[in-house]
């Protein structure tokens, strides 16, 4: 990987922790194998935001599970963009489809996952699915059998 070709920020310097929602510090390079199709998962056990109502932390692990296309996320960069849900609001629902979401702009994966299993509170556990295939290809097919058939 070319550190400048790629135009990555965060990778090889000292971290700076952004302590809000901040999009703006996931950054991409490119894919090598672009024609392959081929798994890459990220599992974040450490996932921490805010309960919009009451203000108190919720845990989980996040776990995004995507095939690349032209562009990959930056590990360090995903890192970073996970710490800053950290006093976040927002439902576990939420959190999930906006992990998504953002990465869906970021990267344009051919198919991505992104599972939630958050910890109990109240004796609850919620575990929110979100997923995306490129629409017009097989890969919406595949998110739309794996939505259908879903089941952690």
């Amino acid at each position: 990987m070319n550190r400048e070709q790629d135009k990555l920020q965060q990778l090889g310097k000292q971290t700076d922790y952004t302590f809000d929602y901040a999009p703006q510090v996931l950054e991409t390079f490119e894919n090598r194998h672009p024609d392959n199709d081929y798994w890459v998962r990220f599992n974040c056990p450490e996932f921490t935001s805010l309960c919009p109502i009451t203000g108190q932390p919720d845990f989980a692990e996040i776990r995004i599970n995507y095939i690349p296309g032209q562009r990959m996320v930056e590990s360090k960069s995903l890192k970073l963009y996970l710490f800053s849900f950290r006093n976040h609001g927002d439902f576990h629902e939420d959190c999930v489809n906006t992990i998504m979401k953002d990465l869906v702009k970021l990267m344009d994966p051919k198919y991505i996952e992104v599972t939630g299993l958050f910890t109990p509170r109240g004796g609850i556990s919620i575990y929110p699915y979100a997923n995306y295939g490129r629409p017009g290809t097989k890969y919406e097919q595949m998110a739309d059998y794996r939505m259908l058939h879903h089941d952690l």
